[in-house]
């Protein structure tokens, strides 16, 4: 399968819609972002990253139901598809790959 390469923003909102599952929408995920990793993210940030997401292929999104809290608007919900899934997990595994071959000589902090 063709990699895509991601940016750590969407990188993130892709790790925030997996979390979420069936409640990820803007607002959501925005919230998770910041209580996960302390960052504050703007609302237009996640929006501009779930698109270029969806025009990936990594995920798709669907109208959920109008709700009263929200004046009758309904919310924009996400879904991991499987191009999402294979690039977090190759990202991981890449990842992991990295941090296993740092030798503890180099950074003796890391060694746990």
């Amino acid at each position: 399968m063709e990699r895509i390469y991601l940016g750590e923003f969407e990188e993130l909102v892709l790790l925030t819609v997996a979390v979420l599952y069936d409640n990820a929408y803007g607002v959501a995920i925005a919230e998770e972002i910041e209580k996960q990793t302390g960052r504050s993210v703007s609302l237009s940030a996640v929006h501009a990253a779930l698109n270029r997401l969806e025009e990936k292929g990594m995920l798709s999104s669907r109208l959920g139901d109008a709700t009263a809290e929200r004046g009758g608007r309904r919310k924009r919900l996400f879904t991991v598809l499987t191009l999402g899934s294979y690039s977090l997990q190759s990202i991981r595994e890449t990842r992991n790959r990295l941090w296993n071959s740092i030798s503890p000589d180099v950074l003796p902090a890391l060694s746990l």
